[in-house]
């Protein structure tokens, strides 16, 4: 179901009335005075006080700091229901200004960017606010980020928490009766051992909170080290890090997809975590309590049944179930048909010819690659696709937070989350339009050869795409100008309407002939696994999953699901890398007796 998006205008100077802002503004000066001041108000409780201190159209976004949930809240109406019903709980207090600096992203926009420090009732917070001109010379709120980053007394074991005691002899032994939980069940169990699996596993462990990885697969980082060779990360290495073990600064901007598996085996090793690998979760079960009885099944046939308080699902979006659309005729071709997931190098298929089923990064990537190979390859494209280069997309869209030099990622990952998605968005679209320019020839000659484009959703570029549906675009590293060329040939003028013996027939009337057919259809759903394992009933009352909420919210991921101590984990590296703390430090607050899903404020 669609959800109505809000009219959002950005605080641009003639929209605030204001004709310019001097680049040399004492930034910290402004924004120390602006903040002692907000504390003042916050700390008597004074609520239009408070809303003094923001513009009308101002913005709060809040992740767990007082709401146990990320909230985003607009506008003078909203905030002040916010603060009548979560300020005085949350006993706010140590508002301490850390850095400020003033910004233009464009010439009609401008701001001071600040960060600070506070405490809450149970938790050491950070946040980020930003001021904006007004017509009277003065600054004034504009967006007002909250973020719990620790509790009080259960804060992470790293740096000076972490264990000062030698260790003779004895590491490997208790390595392995922690991993096998000889002397006890875990707390948590984790499904699946991808890069989110890790990371939330990561978080908890330095939270003290034992953790088991469930990873069907014979070692970590199969899910990478299987795929197709051509498989590559689109995104910088400066967006991609991993929580506490940065990639090293040798590695390579774009991680190909076997070095990353390798890389995934060693962070596991390096950070103890617990995993069964060649193990399969096949049944859990909640019982009065809440709690878990979770059926692990071996290789070898042997099972164990633990009970666990929380159950993390860490599948991927769509629980690495292959989607492959449903055809007439499937019986009657002779030919081979796979989807992606299941496809190795276009070396396979030399001298057969190829027929493509989809038009985004699989696609792209695996027709690159049969190129190379000297296969006959055809893309079938069915709808339009947002295409950016790298070569011009990638700096623009992440260079002024995750890039050499400029922010250190958890810093960054801050940043980006203190602007409030709707906002975001807006700007995107400012950016999809220079990368569009930037790229002309290569957007040019993909409408030449009749290849479909869209500029994302409402022209938001390929992030607006990831928040809705996970997909629907192409990062492109050269297979455009490949179709371009001819040397992908590409067919996108009618449906498909059956399976041929030798093919496919269409609507129109049109055929192709096809020694192999491959889907690069992506995955279906997560709930596909989790009915199979939690049963129809769980699979239920689960809340919808991502997409936008009408706050602009991510649905669901990384915080309460609508199932008691379940749980999704789930998202590029990027914001596994950010929303797996957030994740842990709710299980942590349970846990402690902290918090309890009745104190969200949903």
């Amino acid at each position: 179901m669609s959800i109505p998006e809000p009219p959002v205008v950005l605080p641009t100077l003639d929209h605030l009335g204001v004709k310019s802002v001097p680049s040399d503004v004492d930034a910290t000066k402004v924004a120390s005075l602006w903040l002692d001041s907000l504390a003042q108000q916050i700390t008597f409780n004074n609520i239009d006080g408070i809303l003094s201190h923001f513009a009308d159209d101002g913005w709060w976004r809040d992740m767990l700091a007082l709401t146990w949930e990320f909230r985003t809240f607009h506008g003078a109406a909203r905030i002040r229901k916010l603060l009548e019903d979560r300020l005085a709980p949350a006993k706010l207090s140590g508002f301490k200004l850390t850095t400020a600096k003033f910004e233009s992203p464009y010439p009609d926009l401008a701001w001071i960017l600040a960060h600070f420090e506070f405490n809450s009732d149970i938790g050491q917070c950070t946040g980020i606010f930003r001021l904006i001109p007004t017509a009277d010379g003065k600054w004034t709120g504009f967006t007002f980020y909250t973020n719990l980053e620790d509790l009080k007394g259960f804060e992470e074991k790293i740096g000076p928490r972490r264990n000062f005691l030698p260790n003779h002899g004895k590491w490997k032994d208790e390595r392995e009766r922690e991993r096998q939980f000889l002397d006890k069940d875990p707390t948590v169990l984790v499904v699946g051992g991808g890069q989110s699996g890790l990371d939330v596993a990561a978080r908890l462990k330095l939270l003290g909170v034992p953790t088991l990885i469930v990873e069907k697969n014979e070692r970590i980082g199969d899910q990478w080290r299987y795929r197709y060779q051509a498989l590559c990360l689109h995104d910088p290495v400066w967006y991609d890090h991993m929580p506490y073990m940065p990639f090293p600064p040798s590695w390579p901007v774009y991680t190909p997809a076997l070095k990353l598996a390798g890389w995934l085996e060693y962070y596991a090793e390096a950070m103890e975590l617990d995993i069964w690998t060649s193990s399969t979760v096949t049944k859990a079960e909640q019982d009065a309590n809440n709690e878990w009885d979770v059926t692990v099944e071996k290789a070898d046939g042997s099972k164990r049944i633990f009970h666990v308080k929380h159950l993390v699902f860490a599948i991927g979006l769509g629980g690495n179930n292959p989607n492959i659309p449903d055809i007439p005729g499937r019986e009657e071709y002779q030919g081979q048909v796979l989807h992606s997931i299941y496809h190795n190098s276009g070396k396979d298929h030399v001298g057969k010819k190829v027929f493509v089923v989809g038009a985004c990064t699989s696609a792209h990537d695996i027709c690159a690659d049969y190129v190379e190979h000297g296969v006959d390859v055809t893309m079938y494209q069915r709808d339009t696709t947002y295409i950016m280069t790298t070569k011009e997309g990638a700096p623009r869209v992440f260079g002024h937070l995750w890039w050499e030099g400029v922010y250190p990622p958890d810093v960054a990952d801050r940043v980006d989350a203190s602007l409030p998605i709707w906002i975001n968005e807006q700007i995107s679209k400012r950016t999809t339009h220079e990368i569009a320019e930037a790229d002309k020839a290569i957007l040019d000659g993909l409408r030449k050869i009749g290849f479909r484009l869209n500029f994302g959703h409402e022209d938001g570029g390929f992030l607006s795409l990831t928040r809705r549906r996970g997909g629907g675009y192409y990062l492109d590293v050269g297979a455009s100008q490949l179709l371009i060329d001819g040397k992908i040939k590409l067919k996108n003028d009618s449906k498909i309407k059956r399976y041929t013996k030798t093919g496919f027939e269409f609507e129109n009337g049109s055929t192709v002939d096809a020694d192999v057919i491959l889907f690069a259809t992506g995955f279906a759903s997560p709930f596909t696994t989790i009915e199979r394992i939690c049963g129809a009933d769980v699979a239920r009352r689960i809340k919808p999953v991502w997409g936008l909420n009408e706050e602009g919210e991510l649905r669901t991921a990384w915080r309460d699901s609508g199932v008691p101590n379940f749980w999704f984990m789930m998202g590029n590296l990027a914001w596994c890398r950010f929303h797996s703390k957030h994740l842990a430090l709710q299980i942590k607050a349970q846990e402690e007796g902290l918090y309890n899903r009745e104190q969200r404020y949903a």
